[in-house]
């Protein structure tokens, strides 16, 4: 499969970006905040739900592979439910939500939250939604495919 590339500009595009962002995993220690670039980055292994959707008659082909999820235009960064003292602590994405700043004045802005199971969340403010999600190299199989018991945010 061709590597997967991603730009959401606006709720719409979060969407589907979102969509292929789910149940992804990463150590904390690769993920960071850059302000003095305004910017989040994030190198995650991403579970390719493109390839089982493509292969849904073979079920047992699952697959993840490294991607790069860099956010721009952030303003500040909170983190909640998570121990930044442990770099090696490895999440699960759950979604991304984008919430419009209530202040139409400062539209485009608003907060972008990533959410992870155990209830955890990094919440982005930013100027506007600009996130890009890039494949970087080779796929690998996993094990199983993910299965939720929590509730997911919307």
């Amino acid at each position: 499969m061709p590597r997967l590339r991603l730009i959401a500009l606006d709720p719409d595009d979060l969407t589907v970006l979102g969509t292929h962002l789910q149940d992804s995993v990463a150590k904390l220690s690769n993920m960071t905040y850059r302000p003095q670039d305004r910017r989040f980055i994030a190198l995650v292994n991403r579970f390719a739900w493109d390839h089982t959707t493509s292969n849904a008659a073979r079920n047992d082909e699952f697959e993840r592979r490294r991607a790069a999820l860099r956010i721009e235009r952030v303003a500040r960064a909170q983190v909640s439910g998570l121990n930044l003292m442990r770099p090696d602590t490895i999440v699960s994405i759950l979604t991304v939500t984008f919430t419009p700043d209530s202040d139409t004045a400062k539209s485009p802005a608003g907060v972008l939250t990533m959410h992870f199971s155990g209830g955890a969340a990094i919440r982005l403010d930013v100027e506007c939604l600009e996130m890009m999600l890039e494949d970087l190299g080779p796929t690998w199989k996993a094990k199983t495919q993910p299965h939720h018991s929590e509730n997911i945010p919307e």
